[in-house]
């Protein structure tokens, strides 16, 4: 459910039954002149759309607003808006710290920008991971005092652990592309493979008539990218999603 279109009831049945609460996580950003600045955000707008589908989801109204860098382009003319990493943690703890005092105990955030670098970390998912990690402990510190870890009331916290009782996974950021997809489906920038993304999702993102405007090398296969070869990415994005919040 869209969590804007949500009455309270429903709020609280979502907590009860602790079902995902997913923001889509991404930026607005350069792709080439053939597709639009969302892409990156877009993509997993759609895929979540798919999944709300399938499944009892809590979807959140997407932050486009990352740090989306210049490294592609600079944004005079091109549109790519950069918003610093220090600026992102801040506003990232407080929205999670949010949904905490809501009640939600299963919150995601799912990311395609620059996640080729998703082990070691870029600014956006770098700034969401410690903003759930601060309101985790700041929600921690709160509502069970200083010291909670090392209550007497807390001996079997690393036991809990193995069974999948981890505070730390109240709040967690994701991929949106595994690294099983390396080598199944192309992983680019505004070339053939985000943009046969697009042509399945959201093929209105997406003029084959400005392939020929494109200069930077990224964008040289985008020409022969396919609505088909889309699907098969996006069916390998569903099997992650639901994968991941299944666990």
């Amino acid at each position: 459910m869209r969590y804007e279109l949500m009455l309270p009831h429903q709020i609280r049945k979502a907590i009860a039954e602790n079902w995902p609460v997913v923001l889509p996580l991404g930026v607005l950003e350069y792709h080439g002149e053939h597709m639009a600045v969302g892409m990156d955000t877009l993509v997993v707008v759609k895929t979540l759309d798919l999944l709300e589908k399938e499944r009892d989801i809590v979807i959140l109204p997407p932050f486009y607003y990352g740090a989306a860098s210049y490294a592609v382009a600079p944004p005079e003319g091109t549109g790519s808006v950069q918003v610093d990493g220090k600026a992102l943690a801040p506003f990232g703890e407080e929205l999670f710290y949010s949904l905490l005092r809501i009640g939600f105990r299963n919150i995601h955030a799912f990311i395609h920008h620059q996640t080729e670098n998703f082990a070691a970390g870029m600014p956006t998912d770098l700034a969401f991971k410690t903003a759930g990690r601060q309101a985790i402990f700041r929600f921690l510190e709160k509502h069970r005092g200083e010291g909670w870890w090392g209550a007497e009331t807390m001996p079997d916290y690393y036991a809990g652990h193995a069974v999948g009782e981890n505070f730390f996974n109240w709040v967690r950021v994701h991929s949106l592309m595994p690294t099983s997809m390396n080598g199944k489906y192309p992983f680019d920038h505004a070339g053939i493979g985000e943009t046969s993304l697009m042509l399945a999702l959201c093929p209105d993102a997406v003029d084959a008539a400005r392939f020929a405007d494109n200069t930077g090398w990224y964008t040289s296969s985008a020409r022969d990218a396919s609505a088909e070869l889309g699907r098969q990415g996006v069916a390998m994005i569903m099997d992650n999603l639901r994968a991941t919040l299944s666990a």
